[in-house]
């Protein structure tokens, strides 16, 4: 299950889209999240997945890599699915146990089932596609403008990096405790919730330690190449937008227009 979390994995590539400016991949991930939550008709979603597809296509990031992020969450979907269709008003269909299933709550559920997916899947590609220091710097440069108010801005862009990064590392160490105790006749797997939320108690502190230790670390690595924040650093590399980060946000514009014209002239359920 803690293998199946793919958030904050960098899936090195030298396709089109690893090749995107970092700052383009965050508006046009802004871009695409804006796009699913104003779609409502039937072919506006697909077209936001005819999107995903051919994004994670392009990038060469396996299908079974995306759809491994959507699994630690199945629970959550499930949960707004079951609420969605026996909460939602409308034309009755089925009742069980005193609780009335609609048609309105089935294209809810459906509809908010198929955002939630979409959704996670897009998001993920920005951090499979980025590298950490690439999405340091894309931050960065798009909260630049907060130093006029006096932001320490590449602090908080290297502490959101850090911490995306820490996410896999945290994740194989729980692996590894896991593995540890259940060779000493520990079990993870059996028996209520309680006694399985009971068993996972004595993995807090081993784990804490982990952290902490890896963070004391990488803060000794920093200090050791002179790191002291962002005043007066310089890059290696420079970002630099090329005509294909220009096609990029002008097909984002485009996917964002045909979503508000198919919601406005194309009834939900076609």
């Amino acid at each position: 299950m803690l293998k199946d979390i793919t958030l904050g994995q960098f899936f090195p590539g030298d396709t089109v889209v690893h090749k995107l400016d970092p700052r383009i991949k965050l508006l046009l991930t802004f871009v695409y999240i804006a796009a699913l939550f104003m779609a409502k008709s039937l072919l506006s979603y697909i077209l936001m997945l005819t999107v995903l597809i051919a994004f994670v296509t392009l990038s060469k990031i396996k299908p079974s890599a995306a759809l491994k992020g959507v699994r630690p969450i199945i629970i959550v979907i499930l949960f707004t699915v079951i609420l969605n269709i026996f909460m939602s008003d409308g034309t009755p269909l089925v009742e069980l146990w005193g609780l009335t299933i609609t048609r309105e709550g089935l294209i809810t559920a459906f509809f908010t089932a198929l955002r939630l997916i979409l959704l996670i899947i897009g998001t993920l590609m920005l951090t499979f596609t980025t590298s950490p220091m690439a999405l340091t710097d894309g931050i960065e440069a798009m909260l630049n403008p907060l130093k006029k108010i006096k932001l320490p801005v590449h602090e908080l862009a290297m502490m959101m990096s850090i911490a995306l990064r820490f996410i896999p590392a945290l994740i194989e160490e729980t692996d590894k405790i896991m593995s540890a105790q259940k060779a000493r006749g520990a079990s993870f797997d059996t028996g209520g919730l309680i006694k399985r939320a009971k068993a996972i108690l004595p993995l807090i502190i081993p784990l804490f330690i982990s952290a902490i230790r890896r963070s004391d670390e990488l803060a000794t690595a920093m200090e050791s190449r002179c790191y002291h924040g962002g005043e007066g650093r310089t890059r290696m590399k420079t970002l630099k937008t090329a005509s294909r980060d220009r096609l990029a946000l002008l097909f984002g514009a485009i996917v964002i227009a045909a979503v508000i014209l198919l919601n406005r002239y194309v009834p939900i359920w076609t």
